[in-house]
């Protein structure tokens, strides 16, 4: 993303587009909304800027008719996360242009400063990228990974982007897909789990399935199984609750490998999890596949991350393992 000074003002990459003939006549407001569902809150800041709205290279309000031809333009002012330090980090990009980043996260970080958490983070890493490349951006997540989940994240450029594609994770159109290793097989080679899922009244961090918990929808498919011991297994969300995977994969008796906060004892205690806690020491969960329709551009956006190191290990491990106690 590129910033323009204009005076005392600096704006990001003007975002353009043509009217077409079902535009001839009808306000600017209203061809915004139509083409890209633009909110009320974003249509003042534009309003109130003085190259937030132009036609034609003049400054509009919106409530100017637009007549086929015409060339639309947006300008948002630039702003940054002054709260938030840079921090030098090693940032594996997946896509980047004007309007997203798409990171690689990898287990262990946290995706935004919290209380008394306030360096070694996404976010102080990616500031510290963009004040190199002289950008003045402010961090926008469009969702977040707990912070030893793994695996992909968005962060939008600008307000109009985090608009579009809030949007979309809200409709339910934005595809997430995991892979996992969990303990034992689930019932079904291919399922779905409905269950709703709420704080737990003792550990209200923990989560748990109950019955006035948030409506919530897993849908998993196992892709391989090692003795009845453990599988790999895919994962797509539905909905978006905090530690949905992990709690409906343990109330369907799987727990994900290294996550012992949601895990059983049976498990905790056996052999097989002894030898793999030398492997692995974190919840096997790695947000691997994204899907989504670019926020301006519309374009249909598929991108995927390579399972990180330990979960690879972790595969070549089980499969040792299969191999091993099968001839016993």
């Amino acid at each position: 993303m590129t910033s323009e000074d204009t005076s005392s003002t600096s704006y990001y990459a003007p975002i353009e587009f043509i009217a077409n003939a079902s535009d001839e006549g009808r306000q600017l407001r209203d061809i915004l909304r139509k083409r890209i569902g633009i909110s009320r809150r974003l249509m003042v800041r534009l309003k109130s800027s003085e190259e937030g709205l132009s036609v034609n290279g003049e400054k509009v309000w919106p409530n100017h008719k637009i007549s086929e031809g015409d060339v639309i333009r947006l300008r948002m002012e630039t702003e940054s996360s002054e709260t938030i330090l840079p921090q030098p980090m090693d940032l594996d990009i997946v896509f980047e242009d004007e309007h997203l980043l798409v990171l690689n996260k990898p287990a262990g970080v946290i995706v935004h400063p919290t209380t008394g958490h306030y360096l070694n983070t996404l976010a102080n890493g990616v500031m510290h990228y963009w004040q190199e490349r002289g950008e003045r951006i402010r961090f926008r997540p469009v969702h977040r990974l707990d912070e030893h989940t793994s695996g992909l994240v968005v962060i939008a450029k600008h307000s109009l982007a985090q608009q579009q594609l809030s949007a979309q994770m809200m409709e339910g159109t934005v595809l997430k897909e995991y892979r996992t290793f969990v303990y034992g097989c689930p019932p079904e080679n291919e399922g779905e789990i409905n269950a709703p899922i709420g704080r737990q009244t003792e550990d209200p961090h923990r989560r748990v399935v109950r019955e006035d918990g948030a409506p919530s929808q897993t849908f998993y498919k196992v892709t391989e199984t090692y003795l009845n011991q453990a599988s790999a297994v895919n994962i797509r969300l539905g909905t978006g609750r905090t530690h949905q995977i992990r709690v409906h994969m343990t109330s369907i008796g799987c727990p994900i490998i290294g996550d012992n906060y949601y895990s059983e004892e049976k498990w905790l205690s056996s052999d097989m999890t002894k030898q793999l806690s030398a492997v692995i020491n974190r919840q096997a969960l790695h947000a691997f596949r994204l899907g989504f329709k670019h926020p301006i551009t519309g374009e249909d956006m598929k991108l995927e991350a390579a399972l990180p190191d330990d979960m690879q290990q972790l595969e070549q491990e089980l499969s040792s393992y299969l191999i091993i106690n099968s001839k016993e």
